[in-house]
């Protein structure tokens, strides 16, 4: 007789108490466990002003012992910013450190560009600014929290993942965007955060398809929107795509028109192939706008759902509802001294 598999009995408040005390037998301190963990899960790299504002304090000897403790234990490296190096930002490598919480791969742990350790920063920043939450950061806390929080309500395929490789060797990578989700205890409501770092919100309506199936079964949600100091231009493109692929439901004669069009598209990039009629330039150019080029970017990852998403009026009616919002938090603080060459800030 083959017996099932033990019940999965994981929650993030379990695996939370787990990575303090790995984390607490390096040596540090309460305060110091709590604010490394929030760097391990969320960002991996950090600046002094935001362990002063965990912790309470203000620059001292508190702080700079910290640090030092981290730089000398070769546990963290200092990263000179600035042309007059006014910042620095100290990113924690310490493999055995990512090890002791089960996230010994972590691609936070790998060096990257300075643009995008200030990103982090930011993301860091927004983690810490609300404690009202409890945060996800890696895929797999994400993945394990909506299964047991949505149970069959959603079917694996159906949660935000990128696909890799081609035919039998093709993978997912689930929840690919390196964001954090914010819950609460009960499960409800849930906060997707996403910085805004371009111009165009482009990824940002991938962002937005990739979630669509999770927010259409979620009961309460917001979208929190971070915006750097940027023209006002730029904010407005944001929540005019949130606009169009939440709130405004494809009708059921795009959607058919669409399946056509995507299927067309996808055949005529074969080698050799020809367009079967001329309905098929006339529609390209009537969809070509941006909704539209980040539907077909979709599509080909998911020709089943994508489509019937866009078309579905429960993500509107949440809105309607006052159940499903996207709120923009602009980012006061100053990042460019870290940097006088990235343009997130």
């Amino acid at each position: 007789m083959t017996l099932p598999p033990p019940p999965d009995r994981w929650t993030i408040e379990l695996a939370t108490a787990q990575r303090l005390e790995a984390i607490a037998a390096f040596g540090f301190t309460e305060r110091q466990t709590r604010f490394l963990l929030n760097v391990l899960l969320h960002s991996g790299v950090f600046v002094e002003r935001q362990y002063c504002g965990f912790a309470g304090i203000v620059h001292g000897q508190k702080s700079t012992d910290f640090i030092k403790t981290l730089v000398e234990r070769r546990f963290a490296t200092p990263i000179a910013t600035g042309k007059l190096h006014r910042g620095r930002m100290f990113h924690v490598h310490y493999k055995p450190l990512w090890t002791a919480i089960g996230e010994p791969d972590n691609r936070f742990r790998k060096p990257t560009a300075q643009g995008r350790m200030i990103e982090r920063v930011m993301l860091l920043d927004a983690v810490l600014d609300d404690r009202e939450f409890v945060w996800l950061g890696p895929s797999m806390d994400k993945r394990r929290h909506f299964v047991r929080h949505l149970a069959d309500r959603l079917d694996q395929r159906e949660y935000p993942h990128l696909l890799f490789g081609d035919g039998p060797a093709k993978t997912a990578r689930y929840f690919p965007d390196k964001l954090p989700i914010g819950m609460q205890p009960y499960g409800e409501p849930h906060v997707f955060v996403y910085l805004a770092t371009r111009p165009s919100p482009m990824d940002f309506r991938m962002f937005l398809l990739r979630h669509s199936a999770l927010l259409r079964v979620l009961l309460r949600w917001t979208i929190r929107l971070l915006l750097p100091r940027q023209p006002s231009k730029a904010r407005l493109a944001y929540l005019h795509a949130a606009r169009e692929h939440l709130a405004t439901p494809l009708e059921p004669s795009n959607v058919e028109t669409l399946e056509w069009l995507f299927a067309e598209r996808k055949r005529l990039s074969e080698p050799g192939a020809r367009p079967s009629s001329e309905r098929y330039a006339t529609l390209l150019c009537g969809y070509r706008a941006p909704r539209f080029q980040a539907l077909y970017r979709q599509w080909l990852d998911d020709p089943t759902n994508t489509l019937g998403l866009a078309g579905s009026r429960l993500i509107a009616d949440n809105i309607e509802r006052g159940h499903g919002q996207v709120e923009c938090v602009e980012l006061t603080r100053q990042y460019l001294h870290l940097s006088p060459l990235v343009d997130v800030a």
